[in-house]
């Protein structure tokens, strides 16, 4: 998972000296692309685990009937799916407008405000993933659902942070990165603690199937959505902002106003992943036991053949 944050560092950091060197928006995505085409090559030499491998029970290597009928029929993980589209709204909301609200808003030039978003949303990752997963583990150990709580309470500080921070207004830019840093920190936990507690409430014949589910809101719902709505958002402030002040033409300071006050869509997407994090820990107990007892059933009949 440390890729994520690594690859989000990267890109940042290098993204305005590669827009200056070949003069052209484009060029990222071209070096982008270098990549992924070693990485697939390497996808070809990954050996596929069998599943169940893990567990400490037998597990049925049967065909299940009606797979996502089966996964969507888990409350927990139907909350967790929730949770995750409005997180992937936030995330690819921020991903993809702080540079120009850096730009807009704080008058900063491509490359410091591509290294100021590298930090806020990279370097807060190798952090919190790491502290984030041992700290959701200790937790776990001492409370059953404790990863989830541990979850919600860290989405909460995300929510407060990332909304004082564009609260503040055009204060120091030092002041906005360290409070949104912070914010993105703790919003880290999410997926330290939500990925696991998926393993934990469903069958091993059925994660893959949960997790092309649980992908699928989070990156055809929640990160399509979220560049397309703040953008949208954003339109609708800048126009407000221009027929306010009287004026008849568009100008960069309408677009800083306008992306500002759209970017307020993060922390209320926060927050409602906090909302419904907490659900999910209101059920995972119950789903937990219930996955972990269908797997014991199975060895029950495999006991009783060799007696």
């Amino acid at each position: 998972m440390l890729g994520l944050p690594l690859g989000l560092l990267l890109a940042f950091f290098t993204i305005g000296a590669m827009v200056k060197a070949f003069d052209s928006w484009r060029a990222p995505f071209f070096i982008a692309a270098v990549p992924g085409l070693i990485l697939a090559v390497f996808m070809f030499y990954i050996k596929e685990p069998k599943r169940g491998a893990a567990e400490t029970v037998q597990v049925s290597q049967e065909r299940v009937d009606r797979p996502i009928r089966r996964v969507l029929a888990v409350p927990t993980f139907l909350w967790l799916v929730l949770a995750g589209l409005c997180f992937n709204f936030a995330t690819y909301a921020c991903n993809s407008f702080l540079v120009p609200m850096l730009q807009r808003y704080f008058l900063m030039p491509l490359q410091d405000a591509a290294v100021a978003t590298g930090v806020i949303v990279g370097l807060t990752g190798l952090v919190g993933l790491t502290l984030g997963g041992w700290i959701a583990d200790k937790i776990h150990q001492r409370v059953a659902n404790g990863r989830l709580l541990f979850a919600a309470f860290s989405l909460i500080i995300s929510t407060v942070t990332t909304a004082w921070a564009l609260h503040a207004g055009r204060v120091e830019i030092g002041v906005f990165v360290a409070l949104f840093s912070v914010g993105w920190l703790f919003a880290y936990n999410f997926y330290t603690c939500v990925y696991t507690a998926i393993q934990d409430v469903v069958e091993p014949r059925l994660r893959a199937t949960a997790m092309a589910l649980f992908f699928a809101g989070l990156y055809l719902l929640g990160g399509g959505m979220g560049p397309v709505v703040v953008g949208a958002l954003s339109d609708h402030f800048a126009h407000s902002a221009m027929y306010a002040a009287g004026a008849q033409q568009m100008t960069e300071a309408y677009k800083a106003v306008g992306l500002h006050d759209a970017m307020y869509l993060i922390p209320v997407a926060l927050f409602l992943t906090m909302l419904f994090l907490f659900q999910a820990s209101r059920s995972f107990v119950r789903d937990a036991k219930r996955m972990k007892e269908g797997l014991s059933a199975v060895e029950v009949p495999a006991a009783a053949a060799t007696a």
